[in-house]
């Protein structure tokens, strides 16, 4: 017989924020009680292959076994197989999530396994044991997933954008916070220094200057701002940041609602001094070259999953790759919580 198990769990965040968390592999020590340490040995472009070690058990023993991972965020699946069977045949396990809403999020694991016939536990015993640590597993990676978005975010917890000018940080996004109706940030800008123009054609923007005296040119008209002002920017209204005062300016800003796509949320008018094109003559702007995919005031924010699934992955990263269907040859695919007896550990991967 073959070994089955299908559980789900919804969690009350933005899928992109699940999806982040969730396949971020260097944090899954933080994020499943039963790890204690993961090493990557092998990445690609949506695949990764990784060992896992458990938490030593009562008899000292810390089970390890390496997994292979391929995902599609676009479509939404995570497809893994055990490499090292252990006391499997094979292991396959299917990760899916669904959008519930704009703060809710199905995930499902599915697994699918059959055990060798000298393994301490039958399939249908395994297929117990799944179950059980499954909903354990699963209920504890919702209660973390939920807290991580009520979380501090520190200046430099963030990385630093500089592209388009200023030292600019996203602190609150979909990724690293799971917001779902916009973000959140700052810049700060040395005398003289500035942000390149350019608008959002589906967000209005909220300045707040912290410290300092700037100069906000809207549609090329001037507006001054000193400390503790503010200014609303509507949507489709260009705009360029100039710090205008002898001292630094820290400017905060909040951005929403967010944009169909990341790659949409923001239009560069004029090259940035950090800019690649800036130096090669090119200035944005003219028709669809203008759209560039951002890394300050737009999207994406910073990712606090420095390897999950890219966006950029094609779905044939996870179906069609070569031999991939033969691997995966066995039942759609799953994920259950560790298991541990015997020699070899029938323990179960993600």
């Amino acid at each position: 017989m073959i070994g089955h198990t299908d559980n789900s769990i919804d969690i009350d965040a933005p899928f992109t924020y699940v999806w982040e968390r969730t396949n971020d592999l260097p944090h899954w020590p933080e994020l499943f009680s039963e790890y204690a340490s993961i090493e990557i040995l092998e990445e690609g472009t949506g695949s990764a292959t990784f060992r896992l070690t458990m938490h030593p058990d009562e008899q000292g023993r810390a089970w390890s076994w390496v997994s292979e991972r391929h995902w599609d965020k676009a479509a939404r699946v995570v497809r893994a197989r055990r490499v090292e069977t252990g006391p499997f045949e094979f292991m396959n396990i299917t990760w899916t999530y669904e959008e519930l809403g704009p703060d809710s999020t199905r995930m499902r694991w599915v697994q699918d396994f059959r055990m060798r016939p000298d393994a301490p536990l039958d399939t249908a015993a395994m297929t117990d044991r799944i179950n059980h640590n499954t909903a354990i597993q699963m209920q504890l990676v919702k209660e973390r997933v939920e807290q991580g978005r009520c979380r501090v975010v520190g200046w430099d917890d963030v990385p630093p954008s500089t592209r388009r000018g200023g030292d600019l940080r996203t602190l609150l996004a979909p990724s690293n916070a799971g917001t779902s109706a916009g973000f959140c940030g700052a810049v700060r800008l040395a005398p003289g220094e500035g942000v390149s123009e350019h608008y959002h054609p589906y967000s209005e923007e909220y300045l707040f200057v912290a410290s300092g005296e700037i100069r906000v040119d809207l549609n090329g008209k001037p507006v001054r701002m000193g400390a503790e002002q503010a200014l609303h920017i509507p949507r489709n209204v260009r705009h360029r940041l100039t710090n205008t005062g002898d001292a630094q300016a820290l400017v905060v800003f909040q951005i929403g609602p967010l944009a169909p796509e990341p790659r949409l949320g923001h239009v560069d008018t004029e090259s940035g001094p950090g800019d690649p094109a800036a130096a090669a003559g090119v200035v944005p702007g003219g028709g669809p070259a203008g759209t560039a995919p951002s890394d300050g005031f737009g999207f994406p924010p910073p990712s606090s999953a420095p390897r999950t699934a890219s966006d950029a992955a094609p779905a044939s990263a996870v179906t069609d790759g070569p031999g991939l269907q033969a691997r995966f040859a066995v039942p759609a695919v799953p994920l259950p919580a560790s298991i541990t007896t015997g020699p070899g550990g029938p323990a179960v991967i993600r």
